[in-house]
């Protein structure tokens, strides 16, 4: 195989010897600078070729987080809910790829050069014309449909289809490609990559703690803040507050660690992907990937074991028993990946493990948080995507090595708190940098969307009715079987319920139609008119009073 290689390249370059030659005119000098042009122009082909295909595999590992994302929903969510939870999650990359292709694109990186200098959002590039790279878009598509996915299981179990598309749709064709815009593209004002970056540095977020997690996150917190807690969570049926928060377990924990698995499986496309590029001249960004698979790996390895044995001693001080969480210990793997994705191109190995120690507290402190707040989170995605994207941001700023920066970005003027110490000085700038960058993410996603889940709401869009999220969506949205998932016949009971009253609403709908067309075809008189109506009436009057009862019964 070797030697046909070597083959095909010696017929290939004496392909161009003879090409070269011809157009020389037996002058030595243009003929050596003919060669020397074409084999430029060569390598230069292949250098592209293999980025692409580097884009093309990255992007197809992070897209296959959703299959983690989903089977991590589906396993923290009860039986009645599954189905329904797996559509959201496939709207969410649906809604993602249209609005992407359309404007979000378009917003976060089209037009992007080193001449204008800042720029709010991006002006080129709508639906993808005279776009300079498919295999880029295919890559940067993938992350935005991850902050998108985030969201969606936070608000399992209560949420209705319609409100799903509708934030996955304003998500990643506005919100997120203006925080991308402003921390990846040439012309963002937080950019690293800005030929006069802030402060001479820029925000580094290398794959996304703050772009992608904290936007992910923070939208999360306010949706479920808005959205307000599953029946029976903290509150009684009368919305008196609970003494304990009542547990809801998901149905599969086997499906949870798969999910871990895929996830933490696709972080390898998320982080050393982010160096976007692999085969380069200039730049070693093959060692820089390197660098991102091994603090990736490090980090999530730490947060596992710190959170499982974190609230195994305190469990055990608590209560006296010990008792190994495999949910802690999931989500404290899950934690170390958010925090390290900011830096991971950028600190030392050593710097990892500490980085994913203090994210695996973090997780367990926004956990009880949440409780204390009674905001609830069905998968905790919430402590681990926002707590931990803070706090991966805010890593950066510390542990950053000198060294590393100058790699990965060309310059290392300022560097993490921790190494200016060791240079002999007190220089924040780099700390100060990420800490703007998350105040002006979180700034940004409060401001448009509080207003929009607000409006959801009050358009009634946003909360599944009481006695679908009683009897679950999967029978209420998919026409599913009622499943036994309730002790007794309290669930079934639930279900005649809703079905009596879908019956009832059928009923009443189809009448009025009927009456409808009867009257438009027949021409009634006043007289049948009259009459009509008092028999609608009477019939109305009856289904009212049949779904008084109803409501009345569940209540």
């Amino acid at each position: 195989s070797l030697f046909r290689h070597l083959k095909y390249a010696t017929r290939t370059e004496m392909s161009v010897y003879d090409d070269c030659l011809t157009q020389s005119n037996n002058n030595a000098d243009v003929l050596l600078q003919c060669i020397t042009d074409s084999l430029q122009a060569g390598q230069v082909s292949n250098s592209s070729n293999v980025n692409d295909w580097f884009f093309i595999f990255a992007a197809a590992l992070v897209f296959f987080m959703q299959a983690g994302f989903a089977m991590l929903c589906a396993g923290s969510v009860r039986m009645k809910n599954v189905q329904n939870t797996m559509l959201k999650n496939l709207l969410d990359t649906c809604g993602a790829a249209l609005a992407f292709f359309s404007v979000g694109y378009a917003f976060a990186f089209g037009g992007q050069d080193t001449i204008q200098g800042n720029t709010f959002i991006g002006t080129q590039n709508f639906f993808m014309y005279n776009i300079p790279s498919y295999s880029f878009w295919v890559f940067q598509f993938a992350f935005a449909a991850t902050a998108a996915t985030i969201v969606a299981g936070t608000l399992a179990e209560r949420c209705q289809m319609a409100a799903y598309l509708c934030y996955s749709i304003c998500l990643t064709g506005f919100v997120y490609p203006v925080v991308a815009h402003a921390a990846w593209s040439n012309n963002g004002f937080l950019s690293a990559y800005n030929p006069s970056p802030l402060w001479g540095t820029g925000m580094i977020d290398f794959a996304g703690s703050g772009v992608v997690h904290t936007v992910g996150g923070t939208t999360a917190i306010i949706a479920t803040f808005v959205l307000g807690p599953r029946k029976g969570r903290f509150y009684d049926s009368r919305g008196n507050p609970l003494p304990k928060p009542t547990p809801f377990p998901g149905h599969s924990v086997a499906l949870q660690m798969l999910g871990t698995f895929i996830l933490w499986f696709g972080w390898y496309g998320f982080n050393p992907g982010s160096a976007l590029t692999i085969s380069s001249p200039t730049v070693d960004n093959g060692k820089v990937a390197s660098l991102c698979a091994v603090t990736t790996t490090l980090s999530a390895a730490t947060g596992c074991v710190t959170a499982l044995i974190s609230k195994l001693l305190w469990e055990e001080r608590q209560m006296g028993e010990a008792k190994f969480d495999l949910s802690a210990a999931m989500n404290g793997a899950l934690s170390g990946l958010v925090a390290i994705t900011s830096g991971c191109a950028v600190v030392q190995p050593w710097a990892a493990v500490v980085i994913g120690m203090f994210a695996g507290w973090c997780y367990l402190g926004g956990s009880s948080l949440l409780i204390k707040l009674r905001l609830d989170d069905a998968v905790d995605a919430i402590p681990v995507h926002l707590v931990n994207g803070l706090w991966g941001v805010l890593a950066t700023g510390l542990y950053a090595d000198p060294n590393l920066i100058e790699n990965a970005y060309g310059r290392s003027n300022h560097a993490g708190l921790f190494y200016e110490f060791g240079r002999g000085r007190f220089d924040a700038t780099l700390l100060a940098a990420q800490f703007v960058g998350l105040l002006f993410i979180l700034g940004w996603v409060c401001i448009l969307f509080f207003p929009f889940f607000i409006l959801l709401n009050y358009l009634g869009w946003f909360r599944a009715d009481s006695l679908e999220e009683l009897v679950g969506l999967d029978i209420s949205y998919h026409g599913g079987r009622a499943l036994n998932t309730e002790t007794g016949e309290r669930q079934y009971e639930y279900v005649e319920a809703f079905r009596k009253r879908q019956g009832l609403r059928r009923r009443n709908r189809l009448r009025h139609h009927a009456s409808n067309r009867q009257e438009a075809t027949n021409g009634n008189t006043e007289a049948e008119t009259a009459i009509g109506e008092t028999e609608r009436n009477t019939e109305v009057d009856s289904f009212h009073e049949d779904e008084i009862s109803v409501n009345e019964w569940v209540a």
